[in-house]
């Protein structure tokens, strides 16, 4: 793994949530983006190297409602950049991580992602992401 990529985090609705976000960071969100696949808008903010996502959901039975449902807004990922998210993907599941999906695929930002289940990572979700070239 090559950095923390991004930390996403589920918000019940995008307009204050942005707001909030940029008077905490003193800057606006760099990209908005909707992922229709996974029924979510999304809000980059770039920190460093690393940025933080905003994710809101579209859709009532979206991931991203479904978690605000159970645990309320808050942290809902924390994601990894790899160089070879197939390779990363297979050393994982070895080491005996549990894959939450069978392969990765398109999501924000231009990445494949893929994620392992918050039951074998201690209760974190655990996306890994690679760049689409």
């Amino acid at each position: 793994m090559l950095k923390i990529e991004h930390i996403g985090i589920a918000v019940k609705d995008m307009e204050s949530s942005n707001n909030l976000f940029t008077k905490l960071f003193g800057r606006q969100a760099y990209k908005t983006e909707t992922v229709e696949s996974e029924h979510v808008n999304t809000s980059f903010f770039k920190m460093g190297e690393s940025k933080i996502e905003l994710l809101h959901a579209t859709h009532p039975e979206s991931a991203i409602a479904k978690y605000i449902e159970k645990k309320g807004e808050g942290i809902h990922h924390i994601a990894f950049a790899v160089e070879n998210i197939e390779a990363e993907v297979e050393r994982l599941k070895a080491e005996g991580f549990q894959p939450i999906s069978e392969k990765p695929k398109h999501g924000a930002d231009n990445k494949l992602v893929f994620f392992f289940h918050p039951k074998s990572t201690n209760g974190v979700l655990i996306e890994l992401c690679q760049d689409i070239k």
